[in-house]
């Protein structure tokens, strides 16, 4: 399940609770799913509860109950399943209908649905739906996180002479048409794109080259001055241009590896074979007696919420023609690729057999691979199998 299908089902459920009398309208056009904040847990988390509390004039806790029952109402009730819980552990209960296990994992993709702080909503997905995310970004290849959200949208932009405008506008385009928008650029258009320029008289495409002058120009926000300095050609984790390409084609170098040992991926939930050392957690344990996750859970749940993540960053760099928003994102992508190739070990090591496990991880880094490379491509940039 992806952020946005986690959104549409959120949305889904505020429906059904209007529909019941049970919240007021109206229903918002969008429900925003993000990363957990400190605190919270599972793999996202929404604040649609805060958001209807006012308008309903109930607790946003409350509101959260009401929310997650009309979820689990919507789930294929299953016995074998664990029921969805709050903070306390007690099963889901609301105004709205009985209290219900959380069957969501057969139907919805959802394992767990918790409620933190005033009225989080927190939402861990089962292991097999991680494993579905993995097969249908390896479906899609590079055209993963392409769409129909902007369809039926036609947009025109102005020209411009300036470098980092014409760089920025030419971007934006594939962005739009990323997410199925009509986009193209006619002189005497209306909408002009307008980034902090380059310096005058500098032709950072000359001096560094095509990759990293686009990354120079695209990296930084509209507002904010380009990248225009020698430090883009370091070759070093210390160039974020660098991490990202170097990200990518490590994926690349584990699927060669992979291949002249006849291991195939397969993107299954990945359980730690029993030559993993079992890592210890950062800290002794949450504030509520549970324990950490694991250096191993750790790195793949934060590699999986980034590939999750990269169909609404999409959206969201073609709505806001922001392209920066996609090339931090890559960044943030390749950051959790490294940490999670090296804390996972995809790869098995001396005379260990190749494990379930293995091939899973393998099948992850590929994915990995395939998000880099086409969000490399959408900027422009060239993603190199070696590096």
């Amino acid at each position: 399940m992806t952020p946005a299908e986690l959104s549409r089902t959120v949305r889904r459920a505020v429906c059904r609770a209007v529909e019941d009398d049970a919240l007021p309208g109206p229903v918002p056009e969008r429900v925003t799913i993000e990363r957990p904040r400190p605190g919270g847990r599972g793999d996202y988390a929404s604040n649609i509860a805060l958001q209807l509390a006012g308008p309903a004039g109930r607790p946003p806790r409350e509101v959260a109950e009401i929310v997650r029952a009309n979820i689990l109402l919507s789930a294929t009730t299953s016995p074998t399943t664990s029921p969805a819980t709050s903070e306390s552990g007690s099963a889901a209960a609301s105004s709205t209908g009985p209290s219900t296990g959380a069957a969501s994992r057969t139907s919805l993709g959802i394992d767990r649905i918790e409620i933190t702080g005033p009225g989080f909503l927190n939402f861990t997905l089962a292991r097999d739906t991680r494993a579905e995310l993995v097969r249908t970004i390896l479906r899609a290849g590079p055209r993963y996180g392409h769409g129909d959200a902007l369809a039926g949208t036609a947009v025109t932009f102005a020209p411009s002479d300036e470098p980092r405008a014409a760089l920025w506008t030419g971007t934006v385009v594939e962005l739009l048409r990323s997410q199925g928008a009509a986009a193209e650029i006619v002189p005497g258009a209306g909408e002009r794109l307008r980034p902090l320029p380059a310096p005058a008289g500098d032709d950072p495409f000359a001096r560094l080259g095509p990759d990293a002058a686009r990354w120079g120009l695209l990296r930084p926000a509209a507002h904010d001055r380009p990248y225009t300095g020698a430090e883009l050609l370091v070759q070093r984790e210390s160039n974020p241009l660098f991490r990202v390409r170097y990200a990518y084609a490590r994926t690349r170098a584990l699927a060669r590896n992979a291949a002249e040992l006849g291991i195939t991926p397969d993107p299954a939930p990945d359980p730690a074979p029993a030559s993993d050392p079992a890592p210890a957690p950062a800290r002794g344990g949450n504030s509520d007696g549970t324990p950490e996750a694991t250096g191993h859970d750790s790195a793949t749940a934060l590699l999986l919420t980034a590939l999750g993540d990269h169909p609404a960053v999409l959206e969201a760099a073609a709505r806001l023609r922001a392209p920066d928003r996609l090339a931090r994102h890559l960044e943030h992508t390749a950051d959790a690729f490294l940490r999670f190739q090296e804390t996972c070990r995809p790869l098995p090591l001396g005379d260990e057999k190749p494990s379930a496990a293995h091939r899973s991880r393998l099948a992850l880094a590929d994915a990995a691979g395939a998000v880099l490379a086409g969000g490399l491509s959408l900027l422009g940039i060239d993603a190199p199998a070696y590096l």
